[in-house]
């Protein structure tokens, strides 16, 4: 199953790689179209690998802030949040290479109540000043029990696109898919500072499983 936030990219590598590969059968000496046949699969494959959206179990529990995000924890800091929570905050950094799926995921049940898109620099994603600095589209979601939780899609130095499906007063559920980063990127997740933390740097998490916080509702 591939993302449908990658089938445009999907459809123009193969179209590009078939151009490419059908220029090559001209070339000489012969052995240079076998070498562009090569980089071609490889490129299509990569592009195919990337895009993957494979299906997840989603942890349930009605108090849980999941993972929207599959890669590291690089870093869990006390931060002061003004833009949604406007008040003491514990941010969770979750780092997505290139190798990971980058298909995001809801991580909590509620209502969107702040969403501001921001555009920035192009930071490598692992420089913690990419959380302020970059290009990236925030989110808040007030969970049923009042909790306020705030999340940011981040671009990275090679991810220059975000992509997202959500609206204000839209009803989100936790585990849901809404949207992407393309090529490594970055996720923050702050929750108040009263949430239960349950990660620590260096895990790896998976979107829609990893449980990085409970609500203590």
């Amino acid at each position: 199953m591939f993302a449908r936030d990658g089938y445009t990219t999907i459809f123009v590598t193969i179209i590009f790689a078939l151009i490419v590969s059908g220029i090559a059968r001209y070339l000489e000496p012969h052995w240079t179209a076998y070498v562009i046949y090569t980089a071609m699969a490889l490129l299509v494959a990569f592009i195919l690998f990337f895009f993957r959206d494979p299906d997840r179990e989603i942890t349930q529990g009605d108090n849980y802030v999941l993972s929207p995000a599959d890669g590291n924890v690089v870093q869990i800091k006390e931060v002061e949040e003004d833009r949604y929570i406007k008040g003491s905050a514990q941010q969770i950094s979750i780092f997505l290479s290139p190798m990971d799926v980058h298909v995001n995921r809801v991580p909590v049940t509620g209502e969107v109540e702040y969403l501001e898109y921001e555009p920035g620099i192009f930071l490598v994603a692992y420089d913690h000043r990419a959380s302020e600095m970059n290009e990236r589209a925030d989110f808040g979601v007030k969970h049923p029990s009042g909790t306020k939780i705030f999340f940011r899609q981040i671009t990275g130095f090679l991810a220059r696109r975000i992509v997202y499906h959500m609206d204000v007063g839209d009803q989100l559920k936790a585990g849901e898919r809404f949207g992407m980063m393309k090529f490594g990127s970055r996720m923050d997740i702050l929750v108040p500072a009263d949430v239960e933390v349950n990660v620590s740097e260096g895990e790896k998490a998976v979107a829609g499983e990893t449980i990085l916080a409970t609500i203590n509702a």
